[in-house]
C-alpha cells in the first residue's frame, strides 16, 4: 500500500482550460505546498494567498495538484475516494480517469513505474454550472446557480446567508495505491438484525478478488463458512448467542461487536457492527412519524449537522470526535446530514456507532428540479448512492435515508399540483436502492413531506420554524401539533464573550458590517435570523432590543445569549410531555462554519454557546418539564428513557423574591424504564394554589416555581425546571453565593454553588477548563455541582481551573469560597 497523503504535493492554480495534460512538470507554474486529503482553498489559505474570511471565487479556475513517488514496477489499483468536482487524473503523463461527480469513488488500474508522477486536473465549475440542460419546473432561491442541478457537488459554498462562499475544490477525501495482485475483498453487503424475541443474526455477503480459499464469517464467537453465489459473491449468516443490543445512548447501550472474514492466511476487518431493529411508527392515525428502535419508541433528538471544517473537509476521526462527544454530552441522540451538505466519512458513522447517536442520512440533493428524465445522470445518482451506502455498510447509527431536503416543498411553494413536484428520483430511485442496500432503516421521500401540503407540521415531517422565523408565540409549538421536526428553531445564537473576542476583535453587534456579515440570513429576505432573535427577547423579556443594543451592547449581547436557549427549553418541554404528538425534533444546526452569531449551538472554535446547554437541559435522558396549563394550573413532566427504573424524588416550591417559600409539596416516584407521566402541582401541594398565576385573585404571591428531581437516597439533584408567572425583572438584588471545589470520583475537578436566593442564568467563565453545564438558574435549597474537563493546550489538568461568574439578573453576588 501507498499512502499518497504521506507524499510532497504541489498545487498550481491556472486560467480555466489553459493546459488540457499536465504542464511538463508545475515546476514552470507557480505552486503552492499542498496537503491530501485537502482542498484548494486550505492550501492557498496555507501559503498566505486566500483569506477564507474573505473568499475569493475559486470555480472559474483550474487546480492542478502533482506528487510525485517511488515504486516497485508492476500493475496496481489506484482509489480515489473524493475528487471535487470536475477531475481528469493522469499518471506519468497519460490520462487514467475522468469523474463529473464529488460524490463517486474511482477505481482504476495502471502499471507503474520505478519512479511516477501523479497529476489531478480540477476544471473550472463555471463553465459546468453555466451550461444549458433540460428546463426546471421551479427555480430556488436557496443558491447562486440553478446550474447546480445538474452537476453533483455540494451546495456549501454557494449558499450566501447560510454559509461562507468558500468554493469546494480538490481531492477532499484518500487517494490509495496498491498492488493489484494483493488479497481484498472488494464489495461487502452487511446486514445486522435483531428479532421482535431477542434473536440476532448477522448476513454478510462478500466479493472476493485474488483468492481462492473458502471465506469464514466470523461474529461475537459465531462463525460459519460462506457459501458461493450465481452472482459470484460469497455468502454467510450467523447467529450469535447473548448479544446485547445496540441502542441509542439515551436508551441504552450501544454495543459493538468486530465482524471478520478470514480467508486462508488472509483476515479482512468488516468493521463493527450492532444487533439492532428500527421500526417506523406512524401512529395510531397513521399521519405521524416516529421511530422505535428494538421495539421502544425513542424521542429522537439533537440537531442538524453542517461539517466539521468547511475550509478542509476534514474526515478523520481526530476532527469528527469532539464535536461528536459534544453531542452525545448534550444528550442528543441523533443527527441529521442534510441534503445541502456533504456525505460524510466511515469515521463519522463508526463514531455516532460507538457514541450511541442514530443518523439521519439525507441523499445530497435539496431544493432543485434534477433533470431525472436524463439517463446519464440517473446513472451517476444511481452510483453515487451505491458508493455512498457502501460507506456505512453495517453500520447502526444509520437510522433514517431520506431522498433529500425540501424538493417538495420548493415545488409545493411555487404553486405547482402535486404530480409535478413528487417525482421518480425520491418516490422510486432512491427508495429501490435503499431497500436493496440498507432494508434495516427507515426511508422518507423528502424533508419535509407528508400533509396536505408537504410542509404542513402536523403530519409526517416537518420543517417547523412557526416559533422562530415565523415569529409565532411559543405556544404556536403545541397548536401546530408538531409529528416529527427534520429541523427547527433557527435562530442566531451567540457565541460566549471569549469566543467573539478571539475571532471577531472589536466587532460590536447590530449594523457593524462585519457582525451581520455572520449573521445568517435567507437569500433574497428582508431580516435576518438576529431580528427573530430580537422579537423573542422582546416578547419574553419586556425589552426593546434596539434601544439596549445602543445603550448596551454587552447587556444586548448576554440577553440575546439567554433568551434563543430559553425558547429552545420552553418548546422542547411541550414536545417531550407524554400528550405531544411530536416523535422527534432537531434543531438548525449543530455547528457554525464561520465564527459569529451563527444557526450552530456549537461555535466555529468548537466551544459550546449557551444555546447549547440549554438544550443540554431538555434533553436529559431522565428529565423533568414543566408547561404552563393556564387555569388548569403548572403540569409537571417525568420523563425516564433509561433501561432501568429509576426510584426518585418530586419537589416543588413556590418562592417569593427567589427566596421565600410560599407553598412546597414532594412525592416519591417509582419510574418505570422507558416511561414517561404527567403530574399537576396539585398532587404535589395537595390543595388549589394559582402556581401560574393564571385567576389574578390578587397581587402574585410569589415569582418563581422550582421543580427538582432529586435522588432519594442522596438527595443530589438530578434535573431541575422552573416556571416564571410573572416576566424577567431586570431590577438589582442582593444574592450570597458560596462555592467550593472538590475532585469528583472521575478525578475531574467539581465546583459546588449554594445561593441563599433564585439567580437567573449563571455563567461561569473559564479560560483552562470548560464548564459541564452553564447559563443555568440556581435556586436555594440545594448546592449545584458543575463538572470542569481540561481544554485542549490548556497545561496542567491536574491545576485547580479559575473561573468568573456572572449572572442575567443585575446580581451583587457576596461570593464566599473555600
Amino acid at each position: 500500500m501507498i499512502d499518497l497523503g504521506q507524499t510532497t504535493w504541489t498545487l498550481a492554480v491556472t486560467k480555466a482550460g489553459a493546459f488540457d495534460t499536465p504542464p511538463s512538470g508545475t515546476a514552470r507554474l507557480e505552486t503552492v505546498p499542498a496537503q491530501v486529503p485537502g482542498t484548494v482553498a486550505a492550501a492557498l489559505t496555507e501559503a498566505g494567498r486566500y483569506d477564507p474570511d474573505r473568499p475569493e471565487a475559486l470555480h472559474n479556475r483550474d487546480a492542478w495538484y502533482e506528487t510525485d513517488f517511488d515504486a516497485t514496477p508492476g500493475r496496481y489499483r489506484l482509489r480515489f475516494d473524493g475528487l471535487a468536482t470536475v477531475a481528469e487524473v493522469f499518471l506519468n503523463g497519460e490520462q487514467v480517469l475522468a469523474g463529473r461527480n464529488m460524490f463517486r469513488t474511482f477505481e482504476v488500474e495502471a502499471d507503474l513505474q520505478a519512479r511516477n508522477v501523479l497529476a489531478i486536473c480540477f476544471q473550472a465549475l463555471e463553465p459546468h454550472l453555466n451550461a444549458k440542460g433540460p428546463r426546471a419546473r421551479w427555480k430556488p432561491q436557496l443558491a447562486t446557480s440553478q446550474g447546480l442541478r445538474l452537476v453533483r457537488t455540494t451546495l456549501l459554498g454557494h449558499m450566501p446567508g447560510w454559509c461562507p462562499e468558500i468554493h469546494v475544490v480538490g481531492p477532499y477525501r484518500e487517494i490509495r495505491i496498491e498492488p493489484a495482485e494483493t488479497p481484498r475483498i472488494s464489495d461487502r453487503h452487511i446486514l445486522a438484525d435483531l428479532a421482535p424475541d431477542g434473536s440476532a443474526a448477522l448476513t454478510v455477503a462478500v466479493r472476493l478478488e485474488k483468492s481462492g480459499a473458502v471465506p469464514v464469517l466470523t461474529c461475537a464467537g459465531a462463525k460459519a463458512e460462506m457459501s458461493l453465489q450465481d452472482d459470484g459473491t460469497y455468502a454467510a449468516t450467523v447467529r450469535p448467542q447473548d448479544v446485547t443490543p445496540w441502542m441509542p445512548h439515551t436508551h441504552g447501550v450501544p454495543a459493538l461487536y468486530e465482524v471478520t472474514v478470514r480467508v486462508g492466511d488472509d483476515t479482512f476487518s468488516l468493521g463493527r457492527t450492532g444487533f439492532r431493529r428500527i421500526e417506523t411508527d406512524h401512529g395510531a392515525d397513521g399521519r405521524g412519524f416516529g421511530l422505535k428502535v428494538n421495539g421502544v419508541p425513542v424521542f429522537c433528538r439533537g440537531a442538524v449537522w453542517t461539517c466539521a471544517d468547511l475550509l478542509t473537509l476534514a474526515g478523520d476521526a481526530k476532527t469528527y470526535r469532539p464535536l461528536l462527544e459534544q453531542a452525545r454530552d448534550a444528550g442528543m441522540n441523533m443527527l441529521r446530514i442534510g441534503g445541502t451538505m456533504l456525505y460524510e466519512t466511515r469515521a463519522f458513522f463508526e463514531l455516532c456507532d460507538e457514541l450511541g447517536l442514530l443518523v439521519w442520512q439525507d441523499f445530497q440533493f435539496a431544493n432543485y428540479d434534477y433533470p431525472v428524465k436524463d439517463e446519464a445522470f440517473v446513472d451517476e445518482v444511481r452510483a453515487e448512492v451505491c458508493d455512498q451506502l457502501g460507506v456505512s455498510m453495517g453500520c447502526p447509527s444509520v437510522a433514517v435515508l431520506c431522498g433529500g431536503s425540501e424538493i417538495y416543498q420548493q415545488g409545493a411553494m411555487m404553486g405547482l399540483a402535486e404530480e409535478r413536484w413528487k417525482g421518480p428520483l425520491c418516490e422510486e430511485i432512491l427508495p429501490g436502492l435503499a431497500a436493496v442496500l440498507r432494508p434495516d432503516v427507515s426511508y422518507v421521500h423528502n424533508s419535509p413531506c407528508g400533509g396536505v401540503l408537504p410542509f404542513s407540521p402536523n403530519e409526517g415531517i416537518a420543517h417547523y420554524y412557526g416559533v422562530g422565523a415565523y415569529l409565532r408565540p411559543l405556544d404556536d409549538a403545541r397548536r401546530a401539533n408538531v409529528r416529527f421536526a427534520g429541523e427547527c428553531l433557527a435562530f442566531s445564537n451567540v457565541p460566549d464573550r471569549r469566543s467573539l473576542d478571539e475571532g471577531l476583535p472589536g466587532v460590536r453587534p447590530g449594523h457593524d458590517p462585519r457582525w451581520k456579515a455572520r449573521v445568517p440570513r435567507d437569500r433574497g429576505a428582508g431580516w435576518d435570523f438576529e431580528d427573530v432573535r430580537d422579537h423573542y427577547l422582546k416578547d419574553l423579556f419586556g425589552i426593546d432590543p434596539a434601544e439596549l443594543r445602543y445603550g448596551d451592547p454587552d447587556r444586548y449581547l448576554d440577553l440575546g445569549r439567554a433568551v434563543t436557549g430559553e425558547v429552545m427549553e420552553r418548546t422542547f418541554a411541550e414536545w417531550r410531555r407524554p400528550g405531544s404528538s411530536c416523535r422527534g425534533a432537531l434543531v438548525w444546526t449543530f455547528q457554525d462554519l464561520a465564527m459569529g452569531a451563527g444557526w450552530g449551538v456549537i461555535d466555529a472554535a468548537g466551544r459550546p454557546k449557551p444555546a447549547f446547554y440549554a438544550l443540554k437541559r431538555a434533553f436529559r435522558p431522565l428529565q423533568v418539564a414543566v408547561t404552563d396549563e393556564g387555569t388548569n394550573g403548572l403540569a409537571i413532566h417525568v420523563v425516564n428513557e433509561l433501561p432501568l427504573e429509576r426510584n426518585v424524588t418530586l419537589s416543588l416550591a413556590c418562592l417569593k423574591d427567589g427566596q421565600v417559600p410560599v407553598v412546597s409539596g414532594k412525592l416519591d416516584l417509582a419510574l418505570a424504564p422507558h416511561s414517561a407521566r404527567t403530574l399537576n402541582s396539585v398532587d404535589l401541594i395537595g390543595a388549589f394554589f394559582d402556581v401560574t398565576y393564571a385567576y389574578r385573585f390578587g397581587p402574585p404571591s410569589h415569582d418563581v416555581t422550582v421543580v427538582r428531581l432529586s435522588d432519594p437516597e442522596g438527595g443530589d439533584v438530578l434535573a431541575e425546571a422552573f416556571h416564571f408567572p410573572l416576566r424577567f425583572d431586570p431590577g438589582r438584588h442582593q444574592a450570597e453565593l458560596g462555592t467550593g471545589f472538590s475532585k469528583s470520583r472521575t478525578g475531574l475537578w467539581q465546583l459546588e454553588l449554594e445561593s441563599d436566593r433564585l439567580i437567573r442564568s449563571v455563567q461561569i467563565s473559564c479560560d483552562t477548563h470548560l464548564p459541564d453545564e452553564n447559563w443555568f438558574h440556581l435556586a436555594p435549597g440545594a448546592k449545584k455541582k458543575v463538572g470542569f474537563r481540561p481544554t485542549a493546550g490548556s497545561g496542567d489538568p491536574e491545576e485547580k481551573p479559575n473561573f468568573l461568574i456572572s449572572a442575567l439578573e443585575r446580581v451583587r453576588l457576596r461570593v464566599t469560597a473555600d
